[in-house]
Protein backbone atom coordinates (compact mmCIF):
# COMPACT_ATOMS: atom_id res chain seq x y z
CA UNK A 1 0.00 0.00 0.00
CA UNK A 2 1.55 3.39 -0.82
CA UNK A 3 1.91 5.76 1.70
CA UNK A 4 1.33 9.63 1.44
CA UNK A 5 4.61 11.37 2.68
CA UNK A 6 4.26 14.01 5.14
CA UNK A 7 3.83 17.24 4.35
CA UNK A 8 6.70 19.64 4.51
CA UNK A 9 6.77 22.51 7.42
CA UNK A 10 4.97 25.70 5.83
CA UNK A 11 7.39 28.51 5.86
CA UNK A 12 4.41 30.80 6.64
CA UNK A 13 6.65 34.21 6.18
CA UNK A 14 7.24 34.09 2.46
CA UNK A 15 3.76 32.37 1.93
CA UNK A 16 1.78 35.29 3.78
CA UNK A 17 4.59 37.62 1.76
CA UNK A 18 4.03 36.00 -1.86
CA UNK A 19 0.10 35.57 -1.18
CA UNK A 20 -0.31 39.29 0.22
CA UNK A 21 1.65 40.65 -3.07
CA UNK A 22 -0.42 38.44 -5.03
CA UNK A 23 -3.81 40.12 -3.50
CA UNK A 24 -2.27 43.17 -4.09
CA UNK A 25 -1.99 42.98 -7.76
CA UNK A 26 -5.79 41.83 -8.17
CA UNK A 27 -6.54 44.65 -5.49
CA UNK A 28 -5.07 47.23 -7.80
CA UNK A 29 -6.65 46.21 -10.80
CA UNK A 30 -9.77 47.91 -9.30
CA UNK A 31 -8.36 50.98 -7.58
CA UNK A 32 -8.23 54.18 -9.47
CA UNK A 33 -5.57 56.72 -7.70
CA UNK A 34 -6.93 60.32 -6.74
CA UNK A 35 -10.25 58.52 -8.68
CA UNK A 36 -13.26 56.33 -8.25
CA UNK A 37 -13.09 53.04 -8.50
CA UNK A 38 -13.75 50.58 -11.35
CA UNK A 39 -15.05 48.01 -9.06
CA UNK A 40 -18.86 48.16 -8.46
CA UNK A 41 -19.88 49.09 -5.02
CA UNK A 42 -23.02 48.20 -2.74
CA UNK A 43 -23.83 48.53 0.72
CA UNK A 44 -23.61 45.69 3.02
CA UNK A 45 -25.73 45.85 6.49
CA UNK A 46 -24.94 48.65 8.63
CA UNK A 47 -24.30 50.67 5.50
CA UNK A 48 -20.67 50.26 5.29
CA UNK A 49 -19.69 49.81 1.43
CA UNK A 50 -17.87 46.93 0.14
CA UNK A 51 -17.18 46.37 -3.67
CA UNK A 52 -16.29 43.58 -6.45
CA UNK A 53 -12.78 44.27 -5.31
CA UNK A 54 -12.99 42.99 -1.64
CA UNK A 55 -15.20 39.92 -2.90
CA UNK A 56 -12.37 38.64 -5.36
CA UNK A 57 -9.41 39.41 -3.14
CA UNK A 58 -11.14 37.76 -0.37
CA UNK A 59 -12.20 34.45 -2.69
CA UNK A 60 -8.05 34.48 -3.78
CA UNK A 61 -7.04 34.56 0.06
CA UNK A 62 -9.30 32.17 1.13
CA UNK A 63 -8.40 29.15 -1.78
CA UNK A 64 -4.70 30.43 -1.62
CA UNK A 65 -4.34 29.98 2.06
CA UNK A 66 -6.51 27.16 2.93
CA UNK A 67 -5.22 25.02 -0.06
CA UNK A 68 -1.82 26.19 2.43
CA UNK A 69 -2.88 25.03 5.50
CA UNK A 70 -6.50 23.34 5.04
CA UNK A 71 -6.60 22.41 9.18
CA UNK A 72 -6.87 26.21 9.34
CA UNK A 73 -10.11 27.32 10.69
CA UNK A 74 -11.28 30.72 8.70
CA UNK A 75 -12.62 34.11 9.97
CA UNK A 76 -12.86 37.29 6.96
CA UNK A 77 -14.64 40.23 7.41
CA UNK A 78 -16.39 39.77 3.84
CA UNK A 79 -16.93 35.53 4.28
CA UNK A 80 -19.94 33.88 6.40
CA UNK A 81 -18.57 33.48 9.66
CA UNK A 82 -18.26 29.25 10.22
CA UNK A 83 -17.95 28.67 14.15
CA UNK A 84 -16.14 25.65 13.52
CA UNK A 85 -13.13 28.15 13.62
CA UNK A 86 -13.62 27.67 17.18
CA UNK A 87 -12.55 24.46 17.46
CA UNK A 88 -9.25 24.87 15.55
CA UNK A 89 -6.16 25.52 16.62
CA UNK A 90 -5.05 27.25 14.06
CA UNK A 91 -7.46 29.95 12.58
CA UNK A 92 -6.52 32.38 9.49
CA UNK A 93 -7.74 36.25 9.94
CA UNK A 94 -8.52 38.07 7.17
CA UNK A 95 -9.54 41.45 5.93
CA UNK A 96 -9.38 41.61 1.76
CA UNK A 97 -9.55 45.34 2.00
CA UNK A 98 -8.89 47.07 4.82
CA UNK A 99 -10.57 50.65 5.13
CA UNK A 100 -12.94 50.22 1.62
CA UNK A 101 -14.29 53.87 1.99
CA UNK A 102 -10.67 54.98 0.83
CA UNK A 103 -10.38 52.41 -1.41
CA UNK A 104 -13.22 52.74 -3.17
CA UNK A 105 -12.53 56.98 -3.56
CA UNK A 106 -8.75 56.72 -4.54
CA UNK A 107 -7.36 57.13 -1.21
CA UNK A 108 -4.22 54.92 -1.08
CA UNK A 109 -4.28 54.43 2.46
CA UNK A 110 -5.78 51.35 2.40
CA UNK A 111 -4.32 48.18 2.89
CA UNK A 112 -4.81 43.66 2.97
CA UNK A 113 -4.23 42.32 6.41
CA UNK A 114 -3.64 38.66 7.13
CA UNK A 115 -2.90 37.11 10.55
CA UNK A 116 -1.88 33.42 11.20
CA UNK A 117 -3.79 32.58 15.06
CA UNK A 118 -2.35 29.77 16.94
CA UNK A 119 -4.29 28.61 20.28
CA UNK A 120 -5.65 32.32 19.72
CA UNK A 121 -2.84 34.71 19.33
CA UNK A 122 -1.20 35.99 16.11
CA UNK A 123 1.71 34.06 15.29
CA UNK A 124 2.19 35.33 11.78
CA UNK A 125 1.01 39.00 9.90
CA UNK A 126 1.50 41.23 7.04
CA UNK A 127 -0.51 44.10 6.58
CA UNK A 128 0.07 45.20 3.01
CA UNK A 129 -0.66 48.77 1.10
CA UNK A 130 -0.09 48.11 -2.63
CA UNK A 131 -0.56 51.18 -3.30
CA UNK A 132 2.11 52.82 -1.39
CA UNK A 133 4.12 49.77 -1.86
CA UNK A 134 4.45 48.98 1.92
CA UNK A 135 4.40 46.16 3.19
CA UNK A 136 4.90 45.29 7.13
CA UNK A 137 5.64 41.42 8.23
CA UNK A 138 6.40 39.80 11.24
CA UNK A 139 6.75 36.71 12.76
CA UNK A 140 6.66 35.89 16.71
CA UNK A 141 9.98 36.47 18.45
CA UNK A 142 11.13 37.18 14.98
CA UNK A 143 10.93 41.13 14.71
CA UNK A 144 8.92 42.86 12.51
CA UNK A 145 9.87 44.67 9.01
CA UNK A 146 8.90 47.36 6.52
CA UNK A 147 9.52 45.66 2.97
CA UNK A 148 12.42 43.74 4.59
CA UNK A 149 13.96 45.91 6.56
CA UNK A 150 14.00 46.02 10.74
CA UNK A 151 11.34 48.52 12.45
CA UNK A 152 10.98 49.69 15.74
CA UNK A 153 8.42 52.08 17.97
CA UNK A 154 8.96 55.78 18.39
CA UNK A 155 11.35 55.85 21.73
CA UNK A 156 8.92 59.13 22.73
CA UNK A 157 8.66 58.99 26.73
CA UNK A 158 5.71 61.00 27.44
CA UNK A 159 3.10 62.57 25.66
CA UNK A 160 4.88 65.72 25.17
CA UNK A 161 4.58 66.61 21.72
CA UNK A 162 3.16 63.13 21.02
CA UNK A 163 2.04 62.15 17.08
CA UNK A 164 -1.52 61.05 17.94
CA UNK A 165 -4.06 58.71 15.23
CA UNK A 166 -6.84 57.91 16.33
CA UNK A 167 -11.07 59.67 16.15
CA UNK A 168 -11.59 62.69 18.27
CA UNK A 169 -13.63 61.74 21.24
CA UNK A 170 -10.22 59.08 22.09
CA UNK A 171 -7.54 61.54 21.26
CA UNK A 172 -9.40 64.47 23.25
CA UNK A 173 -8.75 63.03 26.76
CA UNK A 174 -4.63 63.32 26.02
CA UNK A 175 -5.40 66.84 24.62
CA UNK A 176 -6.72 68.21 27.77
CA UNK A 177 -3.88 66.27 29.59
CA UNK A 178 -1.23 67.72 27.36
CA UNK A 179 -1.84 70.36 25.19
CA UNK A 180 1.17 69.92 22.89
CA UNK A 181 0.09 66.60 21.61
CA UNK A 182 -0.47 66.31 17.51
CA UNK A 183 -3.64 64.65 16.13
CA UNK A 184 -2.34 63.46 12.90
CA UNK A 185 -4.70 63.23 9.51
CA UNK A 186 -6.72 60.11 9.40
CA UNK A 187 -5.23 57.13 8.06
CA UNK A 188 -8.54 55.10 6.80
CA UNK A 189 -7.26 51.37 7.21
CA UNK A 190 -6.98 50.58 11.12
CA UNK A 191 -4.34 48.32 10.27
CA UNK A 192 -2.08 50.58 8.51
CA UNK A 193 -2.28 53.04 11.63
CA UNK A 194 -1.39 49.94 14.03
CA UNK A 195 1.20 49.18 11.60
CA UNK A 196 2.66 53.12 11.47
CA UNK A 197 3.00 52.96 15.55
CA UNK A 198 5.37 49.67 14.55
CA UNK A 199 7.29 51.73 12.22
CA UNK A 200 7.94 54.56 14.39
CA UNK A 201 5.77 57.34 12.35
CA UNK A 202 3.06 57.40 14.82
CA UNK A 203 3.45 57.67 18.61
CA UNK A 204 0.08 56.69 19.53
CA UNK A 205 -2.58 54.94 17.62
CA UNK A 206 -6.16 54.66 18.92
CA UNK A 207 -9.01 52.45 18.20
CA UNK A 208 -12.80 52.86 18.93
CA UNK A 209 -14.87 50.60 20.29
CA UNK A 210 -16.51 47.28 17.59
CA UNK A 211 -13.20 46.83 15.89
CA UNK A 212 -12.99 43.41 14.68
CA UNK A 213 -10.25 40.44 14.86
CA UNK A 214 -10.13 41.27 11.35
CA UNK A 215 -8.84 44.71 11.38
CA UNK A 216 -6.15 43.94 14.21
CA UNK A 217 -4.89 40.55 14.54
CA UNK A 218 -1.83 41.01 11.68
CA UNK A 219 -0.99 44.83 12.93
CA UNK A 220 -1.25 43.56 16.61
CA UNK A 221 1.85 40.88 16.32
CA UNK A 222 3.33 43.64 13.84
CA UNK A 223 3.37 46.15 16.66
CA UNK A 224 4.31 43.41 19.81
CA UNK A 225 7.30 42.60 17.20
CA UNK A 226 8.38 45.94 17.01
CA UNK A 227 8.54 46.67 21.08
CA UNK A 228 4.84 48.05 21.29
CA UNK A 229 1.93 46.91 22.65
CA UNK A 230 -1.90 47.06 21.74
CA UNK A 231 -4.68 46.94 24.75
CA UNK A 232 -7.85 47.95 26.12
CA UNK A 233 -8.11 50.53 28.61
CA UNK A 234 -7.73 47.72 31.32
CA UNK A 235 -4.40 46.98 29.91
CA UNK A 236 -5.62 43.48 28.73
CA UNK A 237 -4.01 42.16 25.54
CA UNK A 238 -6.73 41.63 22.85
CA UNK A 239 -8.71 38.31 22.45
CA UNK A 240 -9.14 36.59 19.06
CA UNK A 241 -11.22 33.63 17.75
CA UNK A 242 -14.31 34.05 20.00
CA UNK A 243 -17.81 33.67 18.83
CA UNK A 244 -18.24 37.42 18.57
CA UNK A 245 -15.13 38.99 17.16
CA UNK A 246 -15.22 42.49 18.04
CA UNK A 247 -13.23 44.48 20.69
CA UNK A 248 -13.55 47.94 22.56
CA UNK A 249 -11.10 50.56 22.77
CA UNK A 250 -8.18 49.66 22.00
CA UNK A 251 -5.08 51.85 22.18
CA UNK A 252 -1.65 51.05 20.51
CA UNK A 253 2.30 53.05 21.84
CA UNK A 254 5.85 51.82 22.77
CA UNK A 255 5.90 50.30 25.94
CA UNK A 256 6.91 53.02 27.65
CA UNK A 257 4.43 55.61 26.76
CA UNK A 258 1.73 53.11 26.89
CA UNK A 259 0.62 53.26 30.82
CA UNK A 260 0.24 57.46 30.04
CA UNK A 261 -2.01 56.71 27.36
CA UNK A 262 -4.14 54.45 29.22
CA UNK A 263 -4.53 56.44 32.36
CA UNK A 264 -5.50 59.29 30.48
CA UNK A 265 -8.16 57.51 28.56
CA UNK A 266 -9.51 55.44 31.48
CA UNK A 267 -9.97 58.62 33.43
CA UNK A 268 -12.57 59.16 30.96
CA UNK A 269 -13.54 56.33 29.26
CA UNK A 270 -14.11 53.31 31.04
CA UNK A 271 -12.67 49.79 29.94
CA UNK A 272 -15.12 48.29 27.46
CA UNK A 273 -17.20 51.04 27.22
CA UNK A 274 -17.52 52.79 23.53
CA UNK A 275 -16.49 56.63 23.75
CA UNK A 276 -19.36 59.56 23.45
CA UNK A 277 -20.75 59.43 19.95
Amino acid sequence: MLVAPPRQPIDTSALLRATAHEAGLLALGYFRDGRETSARIWAKGGGSPVSEADMAVDSFLKERLSQALPEAGWLSEETADDLARLERRLVWIVDPIDGTRAFVAGDANWSISIALLADGRPVAGVVYAPARGELYEARSGAGAFLNGAAIGTSERMALAAARIAGPLPLYEPLKRQEASVVHLPKVPSLALRLARVADGSIDVGLVSAASHDWDIAAADLILQEAGGRLTDVAGRAPPYNRREPRHGVLAAANAALHETVLAALAAETPAGKPPPP
